[in-house]
């Protein structure tokens, strides 16, 4: 499917899930009896998508950055006070966003993100995660109760990883958008910046074959085209996560998939929280000043946002956020390909010590 198709079916879908509109499907309904079939035979290969309850990773990260108040150049904001306050970062989704398929605290994204957010501000980061295992986008109403169940603990920043389970479970897609778009707004209402990893690539989980490889890859870059239009007319930022893990997969897919052969493993998660990061930082305005330029060289730029959107859908770790309120084909968006930096992770994993901080 064209960027161009990919953008109006993407539009529609927002538009349903805007004004109330009945289910759009994302693929033909011929297809439908194949595609579970296929389905079916694929979780029997793969498990199910079971693995061991994932390790918790919620607490205190960068508890060096309490003690210090000077900046240290490449990265972060200047002039940190010593008795700033940890910035709240809080995780939501499904088990993506939990890190399920890895066994240590250190290896989920959540913990990655705080981990690097934490170096680039050069101030402690406190994680929260609230996501849930096999959550769809209708579990996030929920999810989002919780966050903002105490009005003096509102999260700097709220990261959502959502979208597989709606594709596997047949959610329709403008219901799907309709709860995200619902999530997103309410968390920024509240003062949160929110940014959202989008649908992953189905079509690259290893077992699954032709014709449901076609059919997941379709279907999961339809939902992310629409999801990052909900997103953005919400005020919140998405990055695509799209066949991000690809070629990775096809290469060695032993090391990038987990032990279910379903959920990425450790590797899988840093590729993914490594592509999130830069979003994370520029939207809390910590991320290099001339790197939010759009630069033409590598095809960035002020776009419609349906078609940003799409073309997101199409590219593993491309950003798209709200740029000017409208225009004569509606919203307008900044899509961004950011370079990934190698970001220093001086303490992976929280420890007793920074739990026990006063003020975290």
């Amino acid at each position: 499917m064209s960027s161009m198709s990919r953008a109006r079916v993407a539009r529609r879908i927002a538009a349903g899930a805007a004004y109330g509109g009945g289910g759009i499907g994302l693929v033909g309904a011929a297809a439908v009896g194949v595609l579970l079939a296929e389905v079916r035979m694929a979780k029997r290969v793969v498990g199910n998508g079971h693995s061991p309850h994932p390790p918790s990773a919620e607490g205190l990260y960068g508890h060096a950055y309490s003690r210090h108040g000077r900046t240290y150049g490449s990265y972060g904001s200047s002039h940190n006070a010593p008795d700033d306050p940890p910035l709240r970062l809080v995780m939501l989704g499904d088990s993506t966003a939990v890190g399920q398929g890895v066994h240590r605290s250190r290896q989920t994204p959540g913990a990655l993100i705080a981990s690097g957010l934490a170096a680039v501000a050069e101030r402690p980061v406190r994680l929260r995660n609230v996501a849930l295992p096999g959550a769809q986008s209708d579990d996030l109403d929920r999810q989002v109760a919780l966050v903002l169940e105490d009005p003096s603990q509102v999260p700097d920043v709220c990261v959502i990883m959502i979208g597989a389970n709606d594709v596997t479970h047949r959610m329709p897609p403008t219901r799907s958008v309709r709860h995200l778009s619902a999530a997103v707004r309410r968390l920024r209402t509240a003062g949160a910046e929110v940014v959202v990893g989008t649908c992953p690539d189905l079509g690259t989980i290893e077992p699954v074959q032709q014709p449901l490889r076609w059919l997941a890859r379709r279907a999961s870059r339809q939902l992310a085209a629409a999801q990052t239009i909900g997103t953005v007319e919400q005020g919140g930022r998405t990055v695509s996560l799209g066949d991000l893990l690809g070629p990775e997969f096809e290469q060695n897919p032993r090391e990038l998939f987990g032990p279910d052969n379903y959920h990425p493993s450790a590797e899988g998660y840093a590729t993914a929280a490594m592509a999130v990061l830069p979003t994370v930082c520029a939207a809390l305005g910590l991320w290099p000043a001339e790197e939010e330029r759009p630069d033409v060289s590598r095809r960035e730029g002020f776009l419609p946002v349906a078609r940003a959107a799409a073309e997101a859908a199409s590219e593993a770790g491309t950003e798209v956020t709200a740029a000017m309120p409208t225009g004569p084909r509606g919203p307008w968006a900044l899509l961004k390909r950011r370079r990934r930096r190698r970001v220093p992770v001086p303490d992976p994993e929280p420890t007793a010590a920074a739990e026990a901080q006063p003020g975290a």
